[in-house]
């Protein structure tokens, strides 16, 4: 289910495409989670909607997913989440707004970032495995010299102690990605997060940084490249390059497609481009139909995301 392939449905057809994805099996109460079922299609009825003969509730496709309660068109949110799954850089809340024909950017950013949050629920579960790589990049724009209270020597400085958002990544070779925003990178917080995504049998790969060395006693191997020796590779396997890879495509994505991210979302944006390095070798359709599969759980309203 590509981007052409939904431009071509009528609303009807999109409801009935939503509901094969997310009841392959038949119609399922997400209040008591029955199968047992009868579709309302009385003239007082609104399409798509059934009423379970267990619990006695009604519910459409969309109840007690992302797309619950919003008042765009299911075509429209099957084209926003395919626009998504093919855009390797992701696609800005302003260019969604322009394709889709929505009313607002408000409208378009909030549509983007429940998506995102979607792709978060990632059902590539497990602890990684195999050769993993751990490395962390830092995201906020180049670095500037500021004048009145920014200015300062960190303020020209690359990677770390810059003021910059730090995010670390574990890469399994030829295999999942997870990122996240971190508030430091010293050894505790590296520590907890590779603790708690990589299997202690796994053969964690890293750069010299110190805040390494403690977790990395506690797997089957521990290989490290020393950058600041412009080591990069070693013929025995030892290298970090598909975590940098990652980073490339992330940073590429926000410097090209959204210009700036703030702390607040950032996580979102990790999990986007988590969730297509993930999928990166199913087609565009089958991407976009892994999302969808996603979307059930909380929706994610206005009034948090905006909140400081």
């Amino acid at each position: 289910m590509n981007l052409s392939d939904v431009s071509k449905l009528s609303e009807d057809e999109s409801r009935a495409m939503l509901e094969r994805i997310r009841w392959p099996d038949g119609p399922t109460c997400p209040h008591c989670t029955a199968k047992n079922s009868t579709k309302l299609e009385g003239k007082a009825h609104r399409p798509g909607l059934y009423k379970c003969n267990d619990c006695g509730d009604q519910f459409t496709a969309t109840v007690g997913t992302i797309m619950e309660d919003s008042h765009l068109p299911i075509r429209t949110w099957l084209m926003a989440f395919a626009l998504l799954c093919s855009s390797k850089k992701g696609v800005s809340a302003l260019q969604l707004q322009r394709q889709l024909g929505l009313g607002s950017y408000r409208t378009a950013w909030h549509l983007a970032h429940r998506i995102r949050h979607a792709m978060g629920k990632n059902p590539l579960s497990g602890l990684l495995s195999g050769a993993v790589e751990a490395d962390e990049t830092y995201i906020g724009g180049k670095p500037r010299k500021h004048a009145g209270p920014r200015k300062g020597p960190k303020y020209s400085r690359r990677g770390r102690g810059t003021p910059k958002v730090p995010v670390v990544a574990l890469v399994e070779r030829d295999g999942r990605v997870r990122s996240m925003p971190v508030q430091r990178v010293d050894a505790k917080t590296l520590g907890n997060f590779v603790r708690s995504n990589v299997d202690p049998m796994a053969t964690l790969h890293t750069d010299e940084w110190a805040g390494y060395t403690t977790v990395g006693k506690e797997f089957a191997s521990h290989q490290v490249v020393n950058h600041g020796k412009r080591e990069y590779a070693r013929a025995d396997g030892a290298t970090i390059n598909s975590a940098e890879a990652y980073f490339a495509l992330l940073k590429r994505g926000i410097t090209g497609s959204f210009h700036s991210v703030s702390r607040k979302h950032l996580g979102r944006y990790c999990d986007e481009f988590s969730f297509r390095w993930n999928h990166r070798k199913a087609t565009d359709a089958e991407r976009t139909v892994e999302a969808i599969k996603c979307s059930e759980g909380r929706r994610l309203t206005y009034k948090p995301l905006t909140a400081h």
